[in-house]
């Protein structure tokens, strides 16, 4: 499999898919791909509107995108890909409607193949055994948890440290250890503001300006630095 998996869109003051775009780039590689997109996490705006603010900058990158929404048939879209891309928004949105069009199977077939797949946010968490460790509020509820389930770890993207000033409620680390005492057994990567994963040759690494975080029930949680294998994830 190719995977590039990315916690965050968009840094703090800068340009939408800017920080990642270099590796985007490296990722996909020189000879142009159409890259069939799935928009399904988005619920305040238009599936229209987002394809046309991912392909803007894909086209940057000498590359294009095009919308399974603009498809009759979503499921043939996706065997015909040459790759697929999955935004961020609203993970459990993005859950239902990829279920409910019998695409989260589809999709697994063709990365097992070694289809490139980048997502980001929402497209990250569903590359995980289930949707047990996104940050979103469950706004619609599809069939069950089940994701992709093309890595045997979850992903907390978004990934913070501490909460915010005057905020005494639970932190991040503590609603991972809530995850982890009903679902022992299984690693999660805090996956912080800027960085990603990418699986490449049969390697996981992290790539971006900070660690993550690497919690499992049983063990006291430890920092990977970026550019470390992180493969023994995949054990």
């Amino acid at each position: 499999m190719r995977l590039l998996l990315i916690s965050n869109s968009t840094n703090a003051g800068e340009e939408y898919l800017y920080h990642p775009k270099e590796n985007i780039k490296e990722f996909l590689g020189r000879k142009a791909i159409s890259c069939l997109f799935i928009p399904y996490a988005a619920v305040t705006f238009s599936f229209d509107d987002y394809e046309k603010k991912v392909k803007d900058r894909f086209r940057e990158l000498g590359h294009d995108i095009k919308s399974i929404h603009k498809y009759d048939d979503p499921v043939s879209a996706i065997l015909n890909a040459e790759a697929i891309v999955v935004g961020g928004g609203n993970t459990w949105q993005l859950t239902r409607m990829m279920q409910e069009q019998k695409l989260m199977e589809a999709v697994r077939e063709k990365l097992l193949q070694g289809v490139p797949y980048i997502g980001w946010s929402a497209g990250s968490n569903i590359a995980c055994p289930t949707i047990k460790t996104t940050n979103d509020m469950p706004v619609t509820q599809p069939p069950d948890f089940t994701a992709l389930n093309i890595l045997p770890f979850q992903i907390n993207p978004h990934y913070l440290d501490a909460g915010p000033d005057g905020h005494a409620g639970e932190t991040r680390e503590m609603r991972i250890e809530e995850f982890l005492e009903l679902n022992p057994g299984i690693f999660v990567v805090g996956l912080r503001e800027g960085t990603m994963l990418k699986f490449d040759d049969g390697q996981l690494r992290l790539i971006g300006p900070r660690p993550a975080r690497i919690f499992k029930k049983g063990q006291t949680a430890i920092e990977v630095a970026p550019g470390e294998d992180m493969s023994f994830l995949l054990a």
